[in-house]
């Protein structure tokens, strides 16, 4: 038998295995897979081909960068519920991020020296001055209290429609920013520490109790395996900020979303309330960017006004639209992506390309012009894959179907046969 013949052979196999599959088994498969390859990373990332001719493309980053990485992509998916599902040009997301951290930062850590109250926390001694409550119970905290912040920034703004509430939600973006930089005397009072920002905050932990019952790590900070703790804890929230998703997607306030996503006038018409349904989706994306936030705080044990810049909101609405709006497993591709570069990726490839491409008399920073770079990735997926790299299928129908409108008349020469009398 040839080889084509062994190749057919096989392929029609493994359809036929495929297609005894159920249809509903067949969507956990590729999760399922990705479970198997992302969880036992931080066992085998040190293994990874990084001295040979393709390192360029397979320089991989530690646990402790995934975490980041990680984080990164929750956000990016709660602003896809905002731009994604219900289609608000949401240019000030980085508010949420800023006020998820800062939550955390005040129920969790030695801020507020003028109070001493502990509730579930570990990590630190009973004497320690401040709000120091569990970082689990902190992180719920701040998920909550951004979105009741959501709805807050949302009330006043979803009246409006395109390129004015991306202008209003840019102002909002600017100004919590600005906020945590000057809350530092507020009629005397040290809100948010200034420029400095608020550090330590308390680590995420279990307590002595359940490690010495059940072996679960008593401090996170304090396990000799502490990034790994981090990203496997990274892991679990992306899972239930994806299951959460998935399920709003499919519920009948995610069907609304999407009716204002496409045509707002006829979904008003249908008897959609706009505000209300507009203001759901601000608080459930502003609800993940919190618990991100509040999170990424933990890892950084701090919260720094530096972390809050306008970029921030531009390179996770590049992950959304790089991905494919709507789209949960292309935000996902693209966030992990686009994250990754920022990080480390292209740190790797300036070092790569100085050694191996470069003179020495003309070396390259390559992460000065990352802005640059993720423009040009943007409009080349604007060019040839407008859809994004893992488009969902009712926003791929969408824009084949309008690049297919056909014009309501058609411009004829004052040659034509007719043309005067149309005229």
């Amino acid at each position: 038998m040839g080889i084509a013949a062994r190749f057919n052979e096989t392929r029609d196999s493994i359809s036929s295995m495929w297609g005894r599959v159920p249809e509903r088994g067949r969507r956990y498969i590729p999760v399922l897979v990705a479970l198997a390859i992302v969880i036992p990373y931080p066992w085998y990332w040190t293994s990874l081909p990084q001295n040979h001719v393709w390192e360029f493309w397979l320089q991989f980053s530690s646990p402790h960068d995934a975490v980041t990485i990680l984080t990164f992509v929750i956000m990016a998916v709660g602003l896809n519920i905002v731009v994604g599902y219900a289609g608000l040009l949401d240019l000030g997301y980085v508010a949420f991020y800023a006020l998820g951290a800062y939550t955390a930062a005040w129920l969790a850590s030695g801020q507020f020296q003028q109070v001493k109250w502990h509730l579930g926390a570990v990590g630190i001694g009973p004497d320690v001055r401040g709000i120091h409550i569990s970082i689990w119970l902190a992180l719920l905290a701040a998920a909550i209290v951004t979105a009741v912040g959501g709805i807050f920034i949302g009330l006043p703004t979803l009246r409006l429609r395109g390129d004015y509430l991306a202008i209003v939600t840019l102002g909002f973006g600017e100004i919590i920013p600005q906020f945590v930089r000057n809350a530092d005397d507020l009629h005397g009072f040290d809100l948010t520490h200034g420029t400095f920002g608020i550090s330590p905050i308390d680590s995420p932990g279990f307590g002595n109790t359940l490690h010495d019952k059940l072996g679960l790590p008593a401090s996170y900070q304090q396990a000799y395996n502490a990034d790994k703790l981090f990203f496997w804890t990274a892991v679990f929230l992306l899972l239930l900020t994806v299951f959460c998703s998935v399920r709003l997607r499919d519920s009948r306030l995610g069907r609304a979303w999407i009716a204002i996503r496409e045509d707002e006038t006829a979904a008003a018409a249908m008897g959609i309330p706009l505000m209300r349904t507009k203001t759901w989706a601000y608080a459930m994306g502003a609800f993940f960017g919190g618990l991100a936030g509040a999170y990424l705080a933990s890892f950084n044990s701090g919260a720094f006004p530096s972390q809050f810049d306008f970029n921030i909101s531009v390179f996770l609405l590049c992950m959304v639209v790089l991905g494919g709006m709507g789209s949960i497993w292309g935000v996902i591709v693209a966030g992990t992506l686009l994250a990754w570069l920022n990080v480390a990726g292209l740190a790797n490839i300036g070092t790569w390309l100085n050694e191996n491409v470069f003179p020495s008399s003309h070396q390259i920073d390559v992460p000065k012009y990352e802005f640059g770079i993720y423009g040009v990735i943007i409009v080349l997926m604007m060019l040839f894959r407008p859809t994004g790299l893992i488009p969902e299928r009712r926003r791929k129908r969408e824009i084949e179907e309008g690049g297919h409108d056909e014009a309501l008349y058609e411009m004829r020469g004052a040659d034509e046969p007719g043309a005067g009398e149309r005229a």
